[in-house]
This record gives C-alpha cells, structure tokens and sequence, in this order.
C-alpha cells in the first residue's frame, strides 16, 4: 500500500511538468522568433516583461489585458497558449 502512495505522489508531483513538454515537442528549425510571440501578446493588450524557453516552450512573464499578472507558456511553432498560470 505505502508503494503505490509514493507512485501516486511523484506521478502527481512530475505530471504537469511531463504534460508541458509533451505539448511543446517541436524541432527548433520550426520554432518562430520570440519576438513575433511578443507582438502577437502585445497586440492582445498584454505588457511583456520577459520571455524565454523553458522545457521545449516559450514562457512568458506579462501582465494580461484584465491587468492580472501571468506565467504563460506558448507552443513555439503555433504560438498557442500551453498553460497559464495567473498570480495573486
């Protein structure tokens, strides 16, 4: 019983790092330029602070257009949003 709550809590602990990379599994020859992820951000009302690659995605720390503080990651071949985490 022990074993399978240790599987359980690193399974859980390492699943949303897994999750991300799988989402952004793309050949760099394929990745666009981050700065056309900043227009595009930028274009939507968000103010970019930084963003730089993080397991196989872009990830940007931004301010959204609804004023919130964001860390956000983006496919870097689609520039789609991967997962989005808004801070207090």
């Amino acid at each position: 019983m022990r074993k399978i709550i240790i599987a359980l809590s690193l399974a859980t602990a390492f699943g949303g790092t897994a999750l991300a990379s799988e989402k952004c599994n793309v050949a760099m020859a394929d990745w666009k330029p981050r700065e056309t992820l900043q227009a595009k951000l930028e274009g939507e009302g968000w103010k970019v602070r930084s963003i730089k690659t993080e397991d196989g995605c872009y990830e940007a720390y931004a301010i959204n257009a609804k004023g919130e503080k964001v860390e956000a990651y983006f496919n870097p071949q689609t520039l789609d949003t991967v997962d989005m985490k808004v801070e207090d």
